[in-house]
């Protein structure tokens, strides 16, 4: 089974949406689950998982499938010195046994060029990290999954999931 997390964030307080798959072209989400996290941490530039990882942890405490890698919506190195991003940290907190890939919409500075694809008829890139996968690998994935934009539909079902009321 395939995860993809969204958190999305309203002041202090955090909707964290979990969609899960069975395989990359699959066009529906097979479960979904949902929280609503209060007084979580404040932004700190350049410590994003410092705010997100928690929120992904208290979300993933919640699955009861198992899981056989995880899509965030974020970096999991950032630009080309590889520094630790959301991802890895998560990997790391997960001991290292549950691959992460991420798909990122802004460009962070640094990014390689190897971590673009495109997807639909869109000219503006996704942004693909992983660890515990191959990269290309992981932007094969994430270009064969469904949908004819640049966000793979689940991912904007996951996304949407998060910003609900």
């Amino acid at each position: 089974m395939i995860l993809a997390i969204d958190v999305a964030y309203s002041g202090t307080s955090a909707q964290v949406a979990g969609g899960i798959f069975d395989a990359w072209e699959a066009t529906d989400l097979f479960k979904q689950y949902r929280i609503s996290l209060d007084h979580i941490m404040d932004y700190e530039s350049g410590q994003f998982y410092k705010r997100e990882l928690p929120c992904i942890q208290a979300l993933l405490a919640q699955i009861t499938e198992h899981i056989n890698m995880i899509i965030i919506d974020g970096y999991v190195h950032l630009g080309n010195e590889q520094k630790a991003g959301l991802g890895q940290y998560l990997y790391e907190a997960l001991m290292l046994k549950v691959p992460v890939i991420g798909v990122a919409k802004n460009q962070f500075t640094g990014t390689p060029k190897d971590c673009e694809i495109l997807r639909g008829q869109s000219l503006q890139p996704l942004y693909i990290s992983a660890i515990g996968i191959e990269l290309e690998l992981a932007k094969q994935y994430v270009k064969s999954m469904y949908g004819k934009y640049r966000i793979p539909k689940l991912l904007k079902d996951v996304d949407r999931l998060s910003k609900m009321p």
